[in-house]
């Protein structure tokens, strides 16, 4: 069910919409609704990065969170300057309990 928010934006965010709305041919509705919906994406990664190098989250848990492919996290790692804190061993592990958990 969608809902109605409302909020207060700075003259320069309107104009930016209202131009990205006459170039993708879209009303401001629809533009933020596509907007927020690709920084929520991002922040989703970003957040279970942070979360992943700080140990607060395995793999498993920030793939999850993330809502990626395990096979895409490491890329999205190496895109954000980060490494896999796993050797082969966990990394198996680690991959043997995703696939368990979305069957």
């Amino acid at each position: 069910m969608a809902k109605t928010v409302t909020t207060r934006l700075p003259d320069e965010y309107v104009k930016g919409l209202g131009r990205i709305a006459r170039i993708e041919n879209l009303d401001t509705s629809g533009v933020i609704r596509k907007l927020l919906a690709k920084a929520i994406e991002e922040w989703k990664k970003d957040y279970a990065i942070d979360r992943y190098k700080d140990g607060e989250f395995s793999l498993g848990q920030a793939v999850e969170f993330a809502e990626i492919s395990p096979w895409d996290f490491p890329s999205l790692l190496a895109k954000k300057k980060a490494h896999l804190n796993l050797d082969a061993e966990e990394l198996n592990s680690e991959l043997e309990a995703i696939k368990w958990k979305k069957k």
